[in-house]
């Protein structure tokens, strides 16, 4: 891989982005804004969201370890097309898959995260199919030890080595310990340290069979601090952290805002890569007063640009995943990294308004990572969340019968929810038997909106409100 330079303030510039201190001159400094302790936002110069992606400026960063150049864009492996085989079962659409990773490829985007459970444990397999067609040195793989729900060291041992197997390669680039966080620090211990596997994965770091070694993150504050303060024994080489512009500083439930876990960091150079830039897609269906607000300020962009231009902005971040599960998305996304536009102090401060204004739209925090799924009840929770989520940002939620638009919103909601999700998957077929609730990187009590949205489509049918 080509090692890009590094300009007097340790950030790349053969890309063309300015230092620290120059943003600062001609911008005003971004940290009076936004609070980090990471002061600065800086990013490549020049170009606009609309920019040609057939131009090849997609923006780069350099990672300070290895010097390993990643593209501003990652791939997130989550979400691939799935289609039906022959007997009716799920699987990854392999062609689909190749076409996305091929463009994707042809315009930069060189780096691919994935996990052993992803697409119902289908994705590192189908992501390697397609980037197989390709030469290794031309890609990052990350992918992840997903030892939820069961955390023995030959388990653990064994998920390892099946990575190994499913990539059909003999390093992995980017290994995360993943969704560390949720169960405090007596889960962190019990998953990592107290069956060795820490240990282990650090000498396969010596050994050159991972590359970085990091984790993700979801939780409290006190398990962050804990788990950083291990780099003195560990070395993170990189941490994955969910940021975007209504995290930043407004985090719902235990997880805690972006602005402290990019500050930690930043504090410690050690790099960020980007989850949930668009909150599974929820800042890129935001109400339609909102939405008409960014198109104003910014006709050439796109709702979604908005929230990825914030998260490239800062200049530690090294990548920005996201989960493109269609060539329209992709192609998009392209587009508003090649290269970067990075944010002035009056669009952060804009997007801090933004954020604000959100806030007073109580949807359910879900991303739909499908971390709850499969339901032993055969319930489709994300599809149920995500429809709930859509009628509020779309004022089809109405408490009072008497409302103006209650005979409208009442049959908007229950003809999309048909729509949306089988009868037979429901929220009325929950039993709160809990198993999803540890599995939430969000901790959605989601036995309990289950509840509250089956006894909301109750009511609607009796047409009680």
């Amino acid at each position: 891989m080509k090692q890009g330079y590094r300009n007097q303030d340790g950030i790349p510039s053969d890309d063309g982005r300015i230092s620290r201190r120059e943003f600062f001159r001609t911008a005003g400094s971004a940290a009076a804004v936004l609070g980090t302790v990471a002061a600065g936002c800086a990013g490549n110069g020049g170009g606009t969201s609309s920019t040609d992606a057939a131009d090849g400026q997609m923006t780069f960063r350099t990672d300070p370890g290895t010097g390993d150049r990643v593209s501003l864009l990652g791939y997130g492996c989550m979400r691939w097309p799935m289609t039906k085989d022959g007997e009716g079962k799920e699987i990854v659409d392999q062609e689909a898959v190749n076409r996305l990773i091929d463009t994707a490829m042809e315009h930069g985007v060189n780096y691919y995260d994935t996990s052993p459970v992803y697409c119902q444990g289908l994705s590192e397999k189908a992501t390697a199919i397609a980037l197989s067609r390709h030469p290794r040195d031309s890609y990052f793989i990350a992918t992840k030890l997903s030892n939820f729900s069961n955390w023995t060291r030959e388990n653990s041992l064994l998920m390892y080595r099946k990575s190994f197997e499913n990539l059909m390669t003999d390093h992995i680039d980017y290994y995360l310990l993943h969704s560390v966080g949720g169960g405090g620090v007596k889960r962190f211990n019990a998953r990592y340290m107290d069956n060795g596997v820490m240990d282990f994965l650090m000498k396969e770091r010596e050994a050159g069979r991972i590359r970085h070694l990091g984790f993700s993150y979801h939780g409290d504050t006190r398990t962050f601090d804990h788990i950083l303060d291990l780099h003195g024994k560990v070395h993170w080489d990189f941490v994955q952290i969910q940021l975007n512009y209504l995290d930043w500083r407004h985090a719902s439930r235990g997880n805690v805002d972006a602005e402290y876990l990019y500050g930690k960091l930043a504090d410690k150079n050690i790099p960020a890569v980007i989850m949930e830039p668009l909150l599974g897609g929820r800042l890129s269906k935001v109400p339609p007063h909102i939405a008409e607000r960014l198109k104003e300020r910014d006709p050439q962009g796109s709702v979604a640009s908005w929230a990825f231009r914030f998260a490239g902005t800062f200049p530690d971040v090294l990548t920005v995943l996201s989960g493109m599960t269609y060539m329209e998305h992709l192609e998009e996304n392209i587009r508003t990294y090649s290269p970067l536009r990075p944010l002035q102090e009056e669009d952060l401060r804009f997007l801090e308004e933004t954020a604000v204004l959100m806030k007073q739209y109580p949807t359910i925090p879900c991303n739909d990572c499908k971390y709850c799924m499969p339901c032993p009840y055969g319930i489709d929770i994300p599809a149920i969340l995500l429809h709930y989520n859509k009628c509020v940002n779309e004022g089809d939620i109405s408490q009072d019968a008497l409302s103006e638009n209650y005979r409208k919103a009442r049959r908007r909601y229950l003809t999309g929810y048909g729509r949306a999700v089988p009868r037979e998957r429901q929220a009325d077929h929950c039993i709160s038997c809990g198993q999803c609730i540890p599995h939430c990187p969000q901790n959605i009590d989601i036995p309990k909106e289950l509840s509250r949205i089956s006894g909301y489509v109750e009511k609607l049918k009796l047409s009680l409100l």
